[in-house]
């Protein structure tokens, strides 16, 4: 394990390894920041989580839209808006689907129970597929397209979904990992190209890989308890990635907050392009 990058994040979320650009994104959900290596941009409300478009162009769910934001010029398009008319909610975890899609989740600032609901953007349109959601983690998918994953954190559970050939769900979603009696939340996960699925846990500091049929594969432990989301990056895809958070974090540990990587024997695979 190595500490990718020293910058401290409140909540660090959605990090995403650009392949036309061969570097990480990630964000600080509440320092209202996305970040990269090099440098780092700054907005007027929380963002969370991006699916990139282009080499300079990527999606980008903030508390109150879906826009479309150059790496390089700083301009931005709104898309459409995401739950503008409620300001208690904010965007969470999102991810970029095979057919061109991006999911994303909302939940209350104040993490009110049933507040958030996640949504697919697919061809110009904003779709609701489950409300009554209050954290919402996870999202992430089969890598032939036709399963979906995510997660209501304090459920303790992973569900799996089947999809379309369009990317849409289309049968009720079945329990795929099930934490309950181990108490343990799962957060942003990811697959691989083998379909394994990789999941950081919040509180216990570490991700974990998961067979399709839900057999524990690896583990990787980092230095702050409260790791948030991987990503597999790098020139070969072998090297994992994770954020993690300092929010309520009391003890001194100058991990908090920071992103890591581990060098795996497992391969992830490029990101899908978000079709706009």
């Amino acid at each position: 394990m190595t500490v990718f990058n020293t910058t401290p994040c409140t909540l660090g979320e959605g990090p995403l390894w650009h392949p036309e650009r061969g570097e990480l994104l990630w964000f600080d959900i509440v320092g209202k920041r996305l970040h990269s290596a090099s440098r780092q941009w700054d907005f007027s409300e929380m963002v969370s989580a991006a699916g990139w478009v282009s080499r300079d162009a990527v999606l980008i769910a903030s508390e109150t839209r879906l826009f479309r934001f150059n790496l390089e010029t700083g301009t931005e398009e709104t898309l459409c808006g995401l739950e503008a008319d409620t300001p208690a909610t904010r965007s969470n975890d999102g991810r970029a689907d095979p057919m061109g899609g991006f999911w994303i989740g909302t939940m209350a600032k104040a993490e009110a129970k049933g507040a958030g609901a996640f949504y697919r953007y697919h061809k110009g349109a904003l779709r609701k597929l489950w409300d009554g959601i209050t954290v919402p983690n996870a999202q992430c998918f089969a890598p032939d397209g036709r399963t979906a994953y995510f997660s209501d954190t304090p459920t303790h559970q992973i569900m799996r979904v089947a999809l379309d050939a369009e990317g849409w769900p289309c049968a009720e979603p079945q329990v795929a990992l099930d934490f309950n009696a181990q108490g343990w939340y799962p957060d942003g996960a990811v697959t691989d190209a083998a379909g394994n699925l990789w999941v950081a846990f919040w509180g216990r500091g570490c991700v974990e890989g998961y067979s399709p049929a839900g057999e524990k594969l690896a583990g990787f432990d980092f230095p702050c308890p409260q790791t948030t989301c991987p990503a597999f990056g790098g020139a070969d895809f072998s090297r994992l990635y994770c954020t993690s958070a300092a929010r309520d974090l009391t003890d001194g540990n100058a991990a908090n907050g920071q992103t890591f990587a581990v060098e795996t024997m497992f391969k992830g695979r490029a990101e899908p392009r978000v079709l706009l």
